[in-house]
């Protein structure tokens, strides 16, 4: 039996003979002693069981439910022997999958709270993120919010949320999520004004100036945090919803990419993040279609499986049905696209799934380019601004599945739209979804191409 493991973390090769116990050499360590480690085995053979001795020596037996066995912090790291039983009679060989997990050893919970509508907050923190620990205790982390529709965490575990179209917000985007962020909408302003919030936050950022852009406003409030990725308006979705990620592969190859929700497109939208100059911007790419219903939560499990909760409720969605369960899983082909969109200081570098073939690639002709952004205003939503047409003055192939892309005008803060049609693999295969919209929120340091 072979073992394999997700991250860091020190899984060693284990054998025994037939319907004999065998011990499984895991071990993982934190960076961070604030929280606590708990681990799933996936792809356990059927009739297989799993078991941890407790402190007195005896076997707790770890229930296996669809091939996985979880083992929570508490009992994983009081350091007991993890053991597997194989199926009855069985002699083959089988590889395991470890995914370890950090959790806030304070068990808080963190939750973003809608609006009173889409301006005001009528009601406590509403337009907040709030934490709310294990005794019930409430601390603000963040104002700014509008409408969210998902939390959740990136494979770094930091927190990102996904929040909708309307005041304050042109175009629906997913944002990271930081203590004493402000995220844009200062229609919860008052709630600075409490103790709470005073203790937790500081001051009430500066009121931002409406009729403006995001990239104008920065400068002025320290606290106003950028989208890391903006969905385009009627392009990508109306209605960004909740979000997961692949942490080990089994879903393609678009291993720790978060894979976001549009309710009202009945969607799945891909995102590739990147950090430049200590800010989070990147990519949007169309991902998946076909879902029965509004796309609201997304989860995915160890072993690559996709489940995504839909409705239509209050919201009309694409979909055509009132409610919907969705599972989706990888049949194994990987198909021809952009796999990373990277920000450069003069253009961007672009990684694809497949060889690509080095004659389509490295001409310019291959690639389109337009920018433009969105107002910055308290009325609701935006047109489509300050649009213009960047050119595609080169295109350099640096190895089989790479080429970097020469622009003669990048535009901070834009979303620049990257139309690809003419690439070709290797194989002569057309991208599947050739366009990719990148949210440029910092230009990169460093020399031009």
């Amino acid at each position: 039996m072979n073992s394999t493991v997700d991250g860091d973390q020190h899984v060693g090769a284990a054998a025994g003979d037939e319907d004999t116990t065998i011990v499984l050499d895991i071990s993982a360590e934190l960076t961070d002693d604030t929280e606590s480690l708990s681990i799933t085995i996936g792809d356990i053979p059927d009739g297989a069981m799993i078991a941890i001795v407790n402190p007195s020596g005896e076997d707790v037996n770890i229930p296996v439910i669809n091939g996985e066995a979880y083992i929570p912090a508490g009992l994983f790291e009081l350091g007991g022997e993890i053991r597997l039983t194989p199926p009855p009679d069985s002699d083959e060989d089988f590889t395991l999958t470890i995914t370890a997990t950090s959790t806030d050893a304070n068990g808080d919970t963190g939750i973003v709270l809608c609006l009173t509508g889409s301006f005001n907050s009528n009601i406590d923190y509403r337009g907040w993120c709030v934490r709310v620990t294990k005794d019930g205790e409430l601390i603000p982390t963040a104002s700014g919010i509008r409408s969210p529709g998902g939390i959740g965490l990136n494979h770094l575990g930091e927190v990102f949320y996904a929040d909708n179209q309307g005041p304050w917000n042109g175009s629906s985007s997913l944002k990271p999520l930081s203590h004493g962020s402000f995220q844009g909408h200062p229609g919860g302003f008052r709630w600075y004004d409490t103790a709470a919030a005073k203790a937790s936050m500081g001051k009430r950022p500066t009121q931002p100036k409406t009729n403006s852009r995001w990239v104008a406003e920065r400068p002025k409030i320290p606290e106003l945090v950028p989208s890391a990725i903006v969905f385009p308006h009627g392009i990508l979705g109306n209605s960004t919803a909740g979000f997961a990620y692949d942490s080990n592969g089994k879903f393609g190859p678009f291993k720790n990419q978060l894979l976001v929700c549009d309710q009202t497109f009945s969607v799945v939208n891909r995102a590739f993040l990147e950090k430049v100059n200590g800010v989070y911007q990147g990519a949007a790419f169309s991902f998946l279609k076909g879902f029965g219903s509004g796309n609201i939560a997304a989860h995915m499990q160890p072993n690559g499986t996709l489940f995504v909760g839909g409705t239509d409720r209050g919201w009309g969605a694409r979909g055509g049905r009132r409610f919907a369960l969705d599972r989706v899983t990888w049949i194994g082909k990987v198909p021809f696209e952009i796999h990373e969109m990277r920000a450069k200081p003069d253009g961007f570098e672009l990684t694809f799934t497949h060889e690509i073939d080095a004659i389509t690639a490295a001409d310019p002709a291959s690639y389109s380019m337009s920018a433009y952004t969105y107002i910055y205003r308290a009325d609701y939503g935006s047109p489509v601004v300050d649009q213009t047409t960047p050119k595609i003055v080169g295109a350099e192939v640096k190895g089989p599945k790479t080429v970097r892309l020469t622009v003669d005008k990048l535009i901070q803060g834009h979303v620049h739209e990257l139309r690809a049609k003419g690439v070709r693999s290797a194989k002569g295969l057309p991208i599947l979804h050739p366009v990719g919209y990148y949210t440029l929120n910092e230009i990169p340091p460093g020399d031009l191409n």
